[in-house]
């Protein structure tokens, strides 16, 4: 799907966001889901992403997902998340997603960063308006956390940071646009409606 020339988007974090972050016993800290089974959507995040849908956004996803880099589960089973995740969605809603799997201190070869896709650097956001002829500096990146503040500065968005206390640990060197305390105040935002 190609978008009209300087078409304004979302660009969504989906861990912490979209989605809880899960309590792993093996490292003792909340992170991404690892299989399908251990994905619980957050409070409001369907009625966001499809009333932005239905307002006529442009959504993407960008999402950092490093645990088959550090072998805590596999490539497959984290697409098998990414499946189960548009499946209580509705798979049209995004335009597209993009994933980082690689790690700077990964342990699969393979996957070992530094890559340029790991946010906060902003290559995803610079790929999508690129791709799809997005104008940046009238789209906005939503998240949980510094980096996703962070990369959508850094490529010229405008950004609004829902804080989870999950992930309270993460965030607090960035400055947002705009902070919303929960999905709820995010749909209203960007619909015009706040």
């Amino acid at each position: 799907m190609v978008l009209a020339p300087a078409e304004a988007a979302i660009f969504l974090d989906r861990d912490g966001l979209l989605n809880e972050l899960v309590l792993y016993q093996d490292s003792n800290e909340r992170e991404s889901p690892r299989s399908p089974e251990d994905l619980r959507l957050r409070p409001g995040a369907i009625d966001l992403v499809r009333g932005l849908h239905d307002a006529g956004w442009p959504l993407f996803l960008v999402s950092n997902q490093p645990s088959a880099a550090k072998g805590k589960t596999t490539l497959a089973s984290l697409k098998a998340v990414h499946e189960a995740f548009l499946g209580t969605l509705l798979p049209s809603v995004f335009v597209e997603a993009f994933y980082c799997y690689h790690h700077p201190e990964a342990v699969v070869f393979e996957l070992k960063g530094p890559c340029p896709c790991r946010k906060p650097n902003p290559y995803f956001l610079h790929l999508a308006a690129e791709i799809h002829g997005l104008d940046l500096s009238k789209s906005w990146m939503v998240g949980d956390q510094d980096i996703d503040i962070a990369c959508g500065g850094a490529a010229g968005c405008r950004t609004i940071l829902v804080p989870n206390p999950d992930s309270a640990a993460k965030r607090g060197q960035e400055v947002p646009d705009r902070i919303c305390d929960d999905l709820q105040q995010v749909l209203c935002l960007l619909t015009g409606t706040l």
